[in-house]
């Protein structure tokens, strides 16, 4: 038996997967967000990046969890990118990574996109480690995108994957979206708070 483990990584922590529908998975996301933010230095900017478009209707998840992030807004807790307004999608999302880190110094990046999976897996969020691959999906070579990241498994994947993702039901991506927002913004809340408290004690 080992009596001193070594700490767990972020990249040694497997991913988190849970259905979008399943009781306590605000606070599993929460706590697995915690996991992660804590991992990062505690003066690193946070800038979150919701990646999609709003003329599909399951690419429109990241969007959608802009546009509420947008609406419980603290600029002092992190930097947003992608709304249905001004979305981040395939032709734009480069550029907007180039804004990114030459707007913020070293920042920690929140990826957050839809994507499609087995269909026992439809409706579940997952929280892992590492950049997003936005595109994989519908065989689209794009720029990877967060230090960790959220996606919502919005329909079944393999198979006319544009298709798919134009006719997923909108209901589901709605409720997945609003899971994924609410969870994210206790979690930065809740980390900013206690970043604060932890500084102010050191002083």
């Amino acid at each position: 038996m080992n009596r001193n483990p070594k700490a767990l990584s972020s990249q040694d922590m497997p991913g988190l997967k849970i259905p979008h529908t399943d009781p306590g998975i605000a606070s599993a996301i929460v706590h697995r967000l915690l996991f992660h933010l804590f991992q990062a230095p505690a003066h690193k900017e946070i800038v979150i990046v919701c990646i999609g478009t709003d003329r599909s209707t399951g690419d429109c998840l990241g969007p959608l969890v802009g546009t509420s992030l947008s609406k419980l807004k603290s600029s002092s807790i992190y930097h947003l990118y992608g709304t249905l307004e001004e979305p981040v999608h395939a032709m734009n999302l480069q550029d907007t990574l180039d804004v990114i880190y030459s707007t913020h110094a070293d920042p920690y990046v929140i990826g957050i996109d839809a994507c499609l999976g087995q269909s026992s897996s439809v409706g579940c969020i997952q929280v892992s480690a590492g950049p997003l691959r936005p595109g994989a999906g519908v065989n689209k070579e794009l720029p990877p995108v967060g230090d960790i990241h959220l996606t919502g498994i919005v329909n079944v994947g393999g198979f006319m994957e544009y298709f798919v993702l134009q006719n997923t039901r909108l209901s589901l991506v709605v409720r997945m979206a609003e899971v994924i927002s609410h969870s994210l913004y206790d979690a930065l809340t809740e980390w900013h708070k206690r970043v604060t408290l932890l500084a102010v004690q050191e002083q």
